[in-house]
C-alpha cells in the first residue's frame, strides 16, 4: 500500500495493557524523584532511591513490547514513512515542551546568576535540542547531551531504537530476535562491568552506554511480545508497583554492576510479562490510565525545575526539614504541571497533527 495513500484506521491505537500503562507512571514518578535526592546525596549509596535511574531500562523494555503489540501487525501496510510519522507525533510535541522549558529555565533561575554560555551557544543548544541532536558543551550542566532537557538524553536512544525496529527488527525472525537479544545482553554485561553500574549515557563521557541499554531492554521487550512470554496473575496494579519500586529501592553495593544488570537482564522482563497478564480491578482501572497518560509529561517537563531545584540547593543550603517540603510540594507541583501540559499542549497539538495527516492521505486518494 502507498504511504501516502494510508488507511485512517491504520493510524488508530490499539487497546493499552491498563497495568503497564500504570507502572510507566510510577518509574517517571521514581525518575523524578531520583533527580531530586541525586542533588542531596550525590553519592548512590547514600540516595534512597538511589537506582531510580534504573526506571529508564523499564522504558525501554516496556517500549519494546509496546511497540511489538502496536505495530508489528500493520507497518507492513501502513509503511515505513508512516511509522515515523506516527512515533514522532506521539513523542516530539512533549520534545519540544522540554526544550523550551529548560530555555525559559536557565534565564529565569532566581538561585542562578544567569548563563556562563554566550547568545549564540544557547541558541544552538536550542536548536540541537529540538532536534534531538546530542550537543554536551556545557561544563556547567556535566556535558549533558541535552543540557536543557537532560531526560532527553534517553529519548534519543528511544528515536534509535524505533529506527532500528522500522529498518530491520520488524523483519527478524524470532531465532533471529533471540540471537540479538543475547548478544545485546552479553554488550550490555560488559558496560555494566566496565563502568561499575548501568547508569551511563546521559554525558559525552558516556553516551555509547545508552546504546547498549535500549539495545538489550528494546529488544527483550520485543521479544517477549513476540513469544508471548506472558504470566497471567492476580497481583493487580498494587502488588506490581511494589515490585517494580523494589528495583528502585534496593540498596547500592560494591556489587552494583551486577546486581544493576540482573535487574534489567530478567527482573525488568518479568515484570512487564507480569504487568501484561494481571487482572485489573475496575478501581484501578483509572489510576492506572491516569498514571499511564502523564508518564511521558511528566518524565519530558520535569528537568527544568531539578535544575533550579539544584541552585536553590547549592546556593542556600537548606535545612532537613525545608527539604522534604521542597521536595514533597516540588513533586506534586510537576505532576500537576505535567498534566496540564498533556490536557492544554501534548492531547492537542498530536490530535492537530493527526488530523492534518488524515486530511492529507484523504486528499492524496
Amino acid at each position: 500500500m502507498n504511504a501516502e495513500k494510508i488507511n485512517p484506521k491504520l493510524l488508530q491505537t490499539r487497546k493499552h495493557f491498563d497495568i503497564l500503562d500504570g507502572l510507566r507512571g510510577i518509574a517517571a514518578l521514581a525518575v523524578v524523584v531520583f533527580h531530586f535526592m541525586e542533588w542531596i546525596y550525590p553519592e548512590l549509596n547514600q540516595n534512597f532511591i538511589g537506582h531510580g535511574f534504573l526506571a529508564v531500562d523499564f522504558f525501554f523494555c516496556l517500549s519494546g513490547f509496546v511497540i511489538g503489540y502496536a505495530y508489528d501487525n500493520r507497518i507492513g501496510k501502513m509503511g515505513v514513512k508512516e511509522f515515523f510519522k506516527s512515533r514522532i507525533i506521539r513523542l516530539h510535541p512533549l520534545v519540544v515542551l522540554g526544550s523550551i522549558l529548560g530555555l525559559i529555565g536557565l534565564f529565569m533561575d532566581p538561585f542562578a546568576d544567569g548563563p556562563a554560555m554566550d547568545a549564540g551557544k544557547i541558541a544552538l543548544l536550542f536548536i540541537a535540542s529540538i532536534f534531538m541532536i546530542p550537543l554536551p558543551i556545557m561544563e556547567e550542566r556535566f556535558f549533558n547531551n541535552f543540557s536543557l532537557n537532560a531526560p532527553a538524553w534517553s529519548l534519543f536512544w528511544e528515536y534509535v531504537a524505533n529506527i532500528f525496529y522500522a529498518l530491520i527488527l520488524c523483519r527478524l525472525g524470532k531465532r533471529a530476535l533471540q540471537i540479538l537479544t543475547i548478544i545485546a545482553a552479553i554488550v550490555l554485561v560488559y558496560v555494566s562491568f566496565n563502568a561499575g553500574n548501568l547508569l551511563g549515557g546521559w554525558s559525552k563521557d558516556n553516551f555509547f552506554e545508552g546504546g547498549a541499554r535500549v539495545a538489550y531492554s528494546f529488544t527483550a521487550g520485543l521479544l517477549i511480545y513476540r513469544s508471548n512470554w506472558i504470566i497471567k496473575n492476580n497481583l493487580g496494579f498494587a502488588g506490581l508497583t511494589v515490585l517494580l519500586s523494589l528495583a528502585f529501592l534496593m540498596p547500592s553495593s560494591e556489587w552494583n554492576w551486577l546486581t544493576e544488570v540482573l535487574v534489567v537482564l530478567f527482573y525488568f522482563p518479568l515484570i512487564v510479562s507480569l504487568g501484561a497478564g494481571s487482572s485489573l480491578s475496575s478501581g484501578w482501572k483509572k489510576i492506572c490510565q491516569f498514571s499511564g497518560n502523564i508518564s511521558y509529561p511528566l518524565y519530558m517537563t520535569h528537568y527544568a525545575a531539578i535544575w533550579i531545584f539544584g541552585s536553590y540547593f547549592t546556593s542556600k543550603n537548606p535545612s532537613g526539614t525545608e527539604l522534604i517540603s521542597v521536595v514533597l510540594g516540588g513533586t506534586v507541583f510537576l505532576i500537576i504541571f505535567a498534566y496540564a501540559a498533556m490536557k492544554l499542549y501534548d492531547i492537542p497539538v498530536r490530535r492537530f497533527l493527526n488530523k492534518k495527516r488524515i486530511e492529507a492521505s484523504t486528499n492524496s486518494n
